[in-house]
């Protein structure tokens, strides 16, 4: 039997199956209630007469679920058998519903261009210096104390090695301001951050040689909201004459280990075009310092953005000490695919443990801390380490300018140039006017000093990170040779971060993981929102369906931007934030999902209306509604169950993807008898299964053909389109699902988890996934959901550095099979021995880690993971591959992710309506876009007006790296690959491309040469922006 035809498929509704022709296609079916429905699907109470029959009956269905399970087990073992030894016999093991899988594909074998199989085939990158699959073989991991730098070693230095070129040293003030953590980022705002903003405009005016600058658009925009027209052109002077800099410009400063890559491009344009509007400038350069680790993704995205250069902070202190034992804390970053150099950028790694001032200015923190002038004498706070600042004035300047340059000088040796970057700032720092007294005055009297004495060869003065990077570009250009740069090139990621001893930041991975599911929900409802969204825009300015037009649907899309990005700060999707403002999120994120489920029910039925004028004269409240309901940010989503009539109603199914597919949909209704027809009349199969209001009671207002009087531990439900086993466990609910379809859906087995630890003291609940496959220390995650990085299990190292996010799949893999795990979610994940998946589902402390929060993680939730558990059989490899620092899925694995993340929204007709008119189908694509490339977003851009949209989108698209060394028979693909190539005018089904602009990422930039284009032309992994205007 082939692959797609060894999974029974389980469900809890209906099937109402559509082959959707194209992308985002909204479907309509008939929900109907039978005039003369039969009865026997009910279970009447309190007839004893029927209690022998119904002993009767349980005894059999006890022997059947036997002989399901049973069945199930040999269908597993004969998918393993498939995929090792090719078709087997069309007869499925089933005892019902057996045979082939339903819904025939129109195509069986997938159709790859040879041509687009050839990248994955090249092994990546193959020109970095450094590889940090190395350096981690390398290091020792040892942690010798290195003195006065307790992670590093004693820096030395002679006098007179900046004689023939002075020691340039840039000193950059600044302050983190964490949009949420021990305050909500309303509090923070009002009693620190608004403050930090007024002071600068006041004290950077009085002396034009400070500097200031900020990363958090978030709180900048805030801020900007509440200021006058003066405070605000004395804003737009400070950064036209360089003393005030943006940096990065995101919404937030995101983590990079949880976040998806749609909500980083997304937060990074939500902060750029506010940018734009406001401001009217463009960042140019990256400044993370406070995610716990750094990913390659974000390094690509501020590339494709326009940025040159960027700086990271929180690495494993052992790579920090090698990096500056080598001199190598500055590189060109360089994808692992890469396999020329168009993705290099520039970065900066600080070399000690924190951002803070005593870890900035020089290795040893002791003399560092006595020049935060906060620090002074009478503050609120002093120095850990006993010795005070002292005020600079004429009797001490010498001497305590020397101290510092002997800093700065040490500092200088584990780089490469003479040019020294000292960031002078921490968190929420420059609240009050002091500290800009103190810092910059004191600050400046040391500069003169320095400055006004040659023999010490130094040039000292405020400046912002591009000041920075200015001067560095400078001195690699004079210095280079044959047009070399001085700087190596680097290839990996900084996972997982240690900041001292054994203490791996990996708990962070699964930390409150209810948000993080809520989080992916909440993205797929978004990119849903925003495509129909313009598309609906579009049918409303060209019918006048002033309705629509006057909607606040944008004004809710643009707030719902806003809180995803904001949930992607590295305190909030972390979960590495106080209970309370983690429930502030998490009520922002709920608000957001409700605006977004009404935006996509609007949209949609403007879209599918046969008369669109008539979308004028109906009322909302009863039209088409979504079917999953959540009552609050902290409650499970729950379908909603649809009383049906003799009265017929429309069933909406959209599909999000822009790829066909095959999908079941599963919906609760009030009758065991319920009938589903397609548009066009026909009817619909269906299966009927149960609902269940506990592990035993079955919902009186659901059905399904076996009855359980008793608590089973192991529930086995057996259907024509999906068969499912439920265990049930004191804390989790583990079910595994079959689906007997052809599709994607038919390939993989999915896999869902209700956990609840809520009872239990430190303690983490993980699942593991055993095989036979030889992966002995080797593992594979994806970064971002963008990118996959091979991992290596080292016994060197303890048990929590072994484990790595994943942010929507991990895999093993021998010569012959590949086992791959799709997660609906981020979570952390290790391979601790040969053959093993474990993914960390929950964790629970009780007590606080000793980094700021001052409490443990006890404000667990009922919570629900989504999985699929996918095998494929490889062909043609070559064992030394394994050793190559790049993978990638295949496109079974890639579309299998996509529909997990995305799946289709099912939209109900509330009350049913007779003059209600729906088209049987809207579909905007002509066709399936080629299978490697994915659409990431069309997204309405602002007008210059506040609360406007322009007649622009946002028109995002990724070409997937994939490999193609698996079957490509029976795979349930519906679409083809070319070369990365679409024809614009081939694109649309129902519109008229009137102009398609290349952009940079985030639209801060247009090419040189940007015209309109007829043909979209990706590389392998490229994501590319493009300004789309429809008619």
């Amino acid at each position: 039997m082939k692959l797609s035809r060894q999974f029974t498929v389980f469900g809890s509704a209906i099937f109402c199956v559509v082959i959707f022709s194209l992308y985002l296609m909204l479907d309509r079916g008939h929900l109907d209630y039978p005039k003369s429905p039969r009865r026997e699907g009910s279970f009447p109470q309190g007839q004893l007469s029927m209690l022998q029959e119904k002993i009767d009956h349980l005894e059999r269905l006890l022997a059947e679920n036997n002989e399901i399970i049973s069945n199930i087990r040999d269908s597993v073992i004969n998918l393993s058998e498939s995929v090792e030894d090719g078709p087997k016999s069309s007869q499925g093991n089933f005892s019902q519903g057996a045979g082939l899988p339903l819904l025939p594909s129109k195509q069986l074998s997938l159709v790859v261009d040879p041509e687009d199989c050839s990248f994955a085939l090249q092994g990546g990158s193959r020109h970095s210096d450094v590889q940090m699959l190395d350096v981690y073989s390398l290091i020792p991991f040892d942690n010798p104390d290195g003195g006065v730098w307790k992670q590093g070693f004693d820096i030395s230095y002679v006098f007179n090695e900046w004689d023939s070129k002075p020691l340039q040293v840039f000193v950059v003030p600044h302050s983190h301001n964490d949009p949420g953590w021990l305050k909500t980022f309303d509090d923070y705002f009002r009693e620190m951050t608004q403050y930090i903003f007024n002071n600068m405009v006041i004290k950077l005016k009085e002396d034009s040689r400070r500097k200031f600058m900020w990363s958090e658009i978030s709180y900048l925009s805030k801020w900007w909201d509440t200021i006058d027209k003066p405070k605000k052109d004395a804003v737009k002077s400070l950064l036209q004459n360089g003393q005030f800099e943006i940096v990065t410009g995101g919404w937030v400063m995101p983590d990079e280990a949880a976040p998806h890559y749609f909500a980083l491009i997304d937060q990074l344009i939500e902060g750029h075009q506010w940018l734009e509007k406001n401001l009217g400038v463009k960042p140019r350069s990256g400044w993370s310092i406070d995610p716990f680790g750094h990913s390659p993704t974000m390094a690509y995205l501020l590339k494709r953005a326009g940025f040159s250069h960027m700086l990271i902070q929180r690495v494993h202190y052992a790579v920090k000490k090698h990096f500056a034992l080598h001199k190598t804390l500055e590189f060109f970053w360089r994808q692992n695919w890469d396999l020329g150099s168009g993705t290099d950028i520039f970065c900066h790694m600080m070399p000690f443990y924190s951002y803070d001032i005593p870890h900035t200015c020089g290795p040893d923190p002791k003399i560092c801390c006595q020049f935060d002038f906060k620090r002074l004498p009478g503050g609120r706070f002093g120095c850990p380490w006993g010795v005070p600042p002292e005020t600079i004035h004429p009797g001490n300047v010498q001497k305590r300018a020397e101290m510092l340059l002997d800093q700065y000088r040490k500092k200088s040796k584990l780089f490469r140039t003479t040019v020294l970057l000292a960031p002078l700032g921490d968190d929420f720092r420059y609240c009050e006017r002091t500290e800009w007294d103190h810092q910059f005055k004191n600050y400046q009297l040391l500069f003169d000093y320095m400055n006004s004495h040659p023999e010490y060869n130094v040039k000292i003065q405020f400046g912002t990170l591009s000041d920075y990077f200015d001067a560095l570009d400078k001195e690699d250009v004079t210095s280079g040779k044959n047009s070399q740069s001085m700087f190596p090139v680097l290839s990996g990621d900084f996972f997982t971060y240690a900041d001292r001893d054994d203490h791996y930041w990996s708990g962070y991975f699964t930390s409150r993981p209810f948000y993080k599911r809520m989080d992916r929900i909440l993205e797929s409802h978004l990119r849903a929102a925003e495509i129909l969204y313009y598309f609906a825009l579009k049918q409303a300015q060209k019918y006048k369906i002033s309705k629509f037009l006057s909607s606040s649907h944008y004004t809710a899309l643009t707030e719902a931007r806003r809180n995803l990005g904001l949930f992607q700060h590295h305190d909030a999707i972390t979960g590495t934030a106080k209970d309370w403002v983690v429930v502030d999120y998490g009520t922002r994120l709920f608000h957001s999902l409700m605006n977004l489920k009404k935006i996509i029910g609007y949209s949609a039925l403007l879209l599918i209306l046969k008369d669109k004028n008539s979308y004028n004269s109906y009322s909302f409240d009863n039209l088409l509604d979504m079917d999953l309901k959540q009552s609050s940010q902290s409650s499970l989503p729950q379908k909603t169950v649809i009383t049906l009539s003799a009265d017929p109603r429309y069933l909406v199914i959209c599909n999000p993807s822009e790829q066909d597919r095959n999908s079941v949909v599963s919906v609760y209704v009030s009758s065991p008898t319920a009938q589903v027809s397609s548009a066009s009349g026909k009817p619909v199969e269906i299966q009927m299964s149960a609902v269940w209001d506990t592990a035993s009671i079955i919902s009186q207002t659901a059905y399904e053909p076996y009855v359980y009087t008793t608590l089973p531990f192991v529930r086995v439900q057996h259907g024509r389109f999906y068969s499912d086993v439920t265990c049930f466990f004191e804390r989790v609910t583990h079910r595994v699902r079959l689906y007997n379809i052809q599709g994607i859906d038919g390939q993989s087995v999915e896999v869902s988890n209700i956990v609840d630890i809520r009872k239990e003291h430190n303690r983490e609940i993980a699942m593991r996934i055993s095989s036979s496959i030889n992966s002995q220390n080797r593992f594979y995650t994806d970064l971002n959901g963008y990118q996959i990085q091979p991992r290596m299990t080292m016994s060197k190292l303890p048990l929590q550095a072994n484990v790595y996010p994943m942010t929507t799949m991990a895999y093993i893999q021998d010569a012959k099979h590949r086992l791959t795990l799709l997660s609906a979610q981020s979570l952390g994940v290790s391979s601790l021995k040969s053959g093993q998946i474990e993914v960390i589902m929950d964790r629970r402390l009780m007590q606080d880690d000793n980094r700021g929060l001052e409490q443990g993680v006890h404000d667990n939730k009922i919570t629900a993971n989504l999985f699929r558990i996918l095998l494929e059989k490889r062909s043609v490899v070559n064992v030394e591959e394994e050793k190559n620092s790049v993978s990638y899925p295949s496109l079974v694995s890639h579309i299998t992710s996509s529909f997990l993340n995305h799946p289709v929204f099912t939209m109900i007709e509330k009350i049913p309506m007779p003059t209600l008119q729906l088209l049987g189908e809207f579909s905007p694509l002509v066709s399936s876009l080629p299978c490697d490339i994915h659409l990431v977003n069309l997204r309405t851009i602002q007008s210059k007006v506040d609360g406007k949209h322009s007649d622009e989108a946002a028109l995002i698209l990724h070409r997937k790296g994939f490999d193609c060394r698996f079957s490509s028979r029976d795979t349930g693909l519906l679409c083809s690959t070319t070369q990365g190539k679409i024809l614009v005018q081939k694109l649309f089904n129902m519109f008229t491309v009137s102009s398609l602009i290349p952009s940079s990422l985030s639209l801060m930039h247009s090419p040189p040469d940007a015209r309109n284009i007829s043909e979209i032309s990706l590389s392998p992994m490229e994501i590319s922006t493009f300004r789309i205007q429809l008619r």
